[in-house]
């Protein structure tokens, strides 16, 4: 949890530098999220999102992933398509197969915002993921978010020990 907070808190002095730079205006608001808190390795985790911006000019989606053992990841910025630009509804998604590695019994937490064309960004949202053999992913509450794809969070895991490749490849599918 602390490390979730640190990430919250990081990303919040960002947003705050980051709409001091924007144009003024409201800023997009993530109105609802979801995400299971436990995968198997090798499944997409995906992560539920809701929002809108009234100025409809919602630009990019922000995910940063924060893995204890070996650090943070840089941020992945998935584009908002533009019938998505004054509201959205679907989801993000990370693919968490390692086929070199076992992925067991990690932990890892993912804050995400959203920007406005202006520069303002939203509020961030945060949410904390096991990778457990014994796990299922929870689906999200019936009727509150669209299955729509909205974008990959472009990473690719490793293990504490540097296994796995590269940080922040291409997740190379779903």
């Amino acid at each position: 949890m602390i490390i979730v907070f640190s990430i919250l808190f990081l990303m919040l002095g960002y947003s705050a530098l980051a709409g001091a730079q924007g144009r003024g205006g409201p800023a997009p608001v993530i109105t609802q999220s979801f995400a299971s808190k436990e995968i198997r390795p090798g499944e997409t985790w995906k992560i539920y999102l809701n929002a809108s911006d009234p100025n409809g000019d919602m630009k990019n989606i922000f995910a940063v992933v924060y893995q204890p053992g070996v650090g943070q990841y840089p941020a992945s910025i998935i584009r908002v398509k533009e019938q998505n630009q004054k509201e959205l509804s679907g989801y993000i998604y990370l693919w968490t197969a390692n086929p070199w590695h076992p992925m067991d019994y990690v932990n890892l937490s993912v804050a995400v915002q959203i920007q406005d064309k202006t520069g303002n960004f939203s509020e961030p949202v945060g949410f904390l993921l096991l990778l457990s053999a014994r796990a299922s992913q929870e689906a999200p509450p019936q009727g509150v978010f669209k299955e729509q794809e909205l974008g990959p969070i472009m990473v690719k895991l490793k293990t504490i020990d540097g296994g796995g490749g590269g940080g922040a490849e291409s997740s190379g599918g779903r």
